[in-house]
């Protein structure tokens, strides 16, 4: 389906031409009630609110983000709280995707879903391959891509999981523009003409957090191994491991908490560009474009200061971040000259009171630039 650049605005403007008195007010009592959340921990809360944004390949960009919370059973005292989360947007550029992503646990914490599913009509900025790519005229992907990536574990013993992971993945309709007065250093890449890859293997996870959107004690470790065959329906041959290691720690005040991440993605085989492993987003390294740096390795790790909230307020509280990272075509590549920062902070409003879950507002800085992120829930 295409969207047009005109019925986009002809609907921003009737939406606000033909928004009444008596809507508003439904607006501004639904807002109150969501800010002053006073339900049990124990209710399942639904939370739908619009969004939008800027980026210079976008435009404006519109969407709808709903947020599921809650527990197995109602139960508080053992279960943990899972997530949903759906995300669809449009831009005035017609473009358009879909993201659905889930941390559920299942009555007990007995099984463990982890995954996500998108796609997603959306241009992507390619800066090539490599640790010392320029940041200046990268090339504009234009693509149609589908990725469902999900992990189905099962408590082996106390906090230990184990199960089954699969990845699938295809990019298609693809097309790079580039600068013509200045031209890219690079070939096309390897799956530069579209592709399709399906990963199957396994993952092995340690989980002690009770809160995934809000940890203040606790322990995530995962290791997960994927190996891409012809013979699963993949267009190429390769294998990967991620690795992910959390640590989260109260400092003195159980409003305050230390926060660390190291996380990394080792790859080895062919590899088309858009599998390759990505440093950047709004999870890690945040001010970095997710994909300003990409190839067959990558590793990086940050640090987070956390109050939650304030001592002199309920309801706001704010962090502080720093992180380091870099990619390599292999481990044994990897320099620390190549190595690259980023800091920042962001504030924080306790969204659901009862839940414990904070809405966040962060802002990262780089030695190319600044990123701004808006979520449901802290980075990692």
């Amino acid at each position: 389906m295409k969207i047009h650049r005109q019925a986009v605005v002809y609907f921003l403007i009737f939406s606000v031409v033909g928004f009444s008195a008596r809507a508003q007010g439904k607006l501004v009592r639904f807002a109150q009630k969501v800010l002053n959340d006073t339900s049990s921990a124990a209710t399942s809360k639904l939370l739908v609110f619009p969004t939008a944004g800027f980026a210079p390949e976008t435009s404006l960009e519109l969407g709808v983000r709903a947020f599921s919370l809650f527990y197995a059973k109602r139960d508080t005292v053992v279960n943990r709280l899972s997530e949903i989360v759906l995300y669809s947007f449009v831009t005035l550029k017609g473009q358009f995707g879909v993201l659905l992503e889930n941390a559920a646990y299942t009555n007990k914490n007995t099984y463990f879903f982890l995954g996500r599913a998108r796609y997603q009509q959306f241009p992507l900025l390619y800066y090539g391959i490599g640790p010392n790519t320029p940041s200046v005229n990268p090339a504009l992907v234009n693509s149609s891509y589908f990725q469902i990536r999900q992990r189905i574990l099962r408590k082996v013993i106390r906090n230990w999981y184990a199960g089954a992971e699969a990845d699938f993945q295809t990019i298609q309709r693809v097309s790079f523009e580039f600068d013509e007065q200045h031209p890219p250093g690079y070939r096309l890449p390897l799956g530069g003409e579209g592709s399709t890859t399906v990963g199957l293997g396994a993952a092995v996870v340690y989980d002690d957090r009770k809160n995934v959107l809000n940890v203040r004690k606790g322990h995530f470790l995962e290791t997960g191994l994927l190996w891409y065959r012809p013979g699963f329906g993949s267009d190429f041959s390769y294998q990967s491991v991620v690795l992910d290691g959390r640590l989260y720690r109260p400092l003195g005040q159980p409003n305050r908490v230390l926060a660390l991440q190291l996380a990394g993605t080792f790859m080895t085989g062919a590899i088309p560009f858009n599998n390759l492993g990505l440093l950047g987003g709004e999870s890690l390294m945040r001010g970095y474009y997710l994909g300003r740096y990409r190839d067959k390795s990558v590793l990086a790790g940050q640090a987070e200061l956390r109050w939650l909230p304030f001592g002199f307020s309920k309801r706001w509280g704010g962090t502080l971040f720093a992180g380091l990272g870099s990619v390599a075509p292999a481990v044994r590549d990897f320099q620390l000259n190549q190595v690259r920062w980023a800091a920042g902070g962001g504030v924080r409003f306790l969204f659901f009171q009862k839940k414990d879950v904070f809405l966040r507002a962060d802002l990262g800085v780089t030695r190319e630039g600044t990123g701004f992120y808006v979520s449901l829930g802290e980075a990692f």
